[in-house]
């Protein structure tokens, strides 16, 4: 009986045998990376949200790039989720063991040839860890590195729902899921946690707000912030083209401007 081989994506880096990679890395310089958690996400979605949705995107927006498009690789599943951890299901790791694991990845990725890696963080709370990553291996290498965890698009994702301060498991996240895997949800465990800070310098809503950083259990008897009952797959549906939308730019600003003209363009 003959084998059927599963057709290659043609930008999975883990797709490719090494003399495919050499030859790519020299039509295209630009990865993305992404990372995300396994953490608790209420009584209605799964722990594995964070690292499906920046696996998800990750791909999505590869895809919708121009060709040649950029490589992406395997996606870090694991993240700092300290905060949840009384919520069972929630594995974290320390800031320290993550922003060493890019790191060293980051410079394995600059030996290969690499010029430019894009993180796309899919955990809020690993943005801080990934960034101390991204400043290391740019004082240590030559190339570019950031990370976007979602200031590409929150700025529009916020306009489209009714609830503040929706930052974990409620109105976004819900609507996500129920777009791309509804069967994943369990809608009839969804319930509004809707939060209100003692300082409007709290609110997440606020550009004028603070970072700051809670154990989710002193805030959320649930595991939600936000009102996970106000999704819908249609909400849901819209928020992924406009974030893979805003992305795909962004990304192809990068992988089209020479490493030399990325900071500042050179007349």
């Amino acid at each position: 009986m003959k084998t059927q081989h599963k057709k290659k994506s043609g930008f999975l880096w883990e797709e490719f045998t090494w003399p495919e990679i050499e030859a790519y890395l020299k039509t295209v310089d630009t990865v993305i990376l992404p990372c995300g958690a396994i953490e608790q996400h209420g009584p209605h979605l799964p722990v594995d949200v964070d690292y499906y949705d920046a696996k998800y995107m990750a791909y999505k927006v590869a895809e919708a790039c121009q060709d040649p498009k950029p490589l992406v690789l395997p996606t870090i599943p694991f993240g700092v989720s300290f905060h949840h951890d009384d919520f069972k299901g929630t594995l974290s790791v320390s800031n320290d063991a993550l922003s060493k694991f890019v790191y060293d990845l980051g410079m394995s990725l600059a030996k290969n040839g690499v010029k430019k890696i894009i993180i796309l963080n899919g955990h809020g709370d690993n943005a801080p860890t990934l960034s101390y990553a991204a400043q290391m291996i740019t004082r240590d290498t030559n190339i570019f590195v950031c990370v976007d965890t979602g200031e590409t698009s929150d700025s529009v994702l916020n306009k489209l729902i009714d609830t503040p301060n929706d930052i974990h498991a409620g109105e976004i996240e819900t609507s996500t899921t129920l777009a791309i895997r509804p069967d994943s949800v369990q809608m009839d465990k969804a319930v509004n946690e809707t939060m209100e800070f003692g300082s409007t310098y709290l609110d997440f809503d606020n550009d004028l707000s603070v970072n700051w950083y809670v154990h989710t259990h002193k805030i959320s008897e649930s595991g939600v912030m936000g009102d996970a009952t106000k999704a819908t797959a249609e909400k849901g549906e819209k928020m992924w083209e406009l974030m893979i939308h805003h992305m795909v730019r962004f990304v192809e600003s990068i992988k089209n401007t020479p490493l030399k003209d990325l900071y500042q363009k050179r007349y």
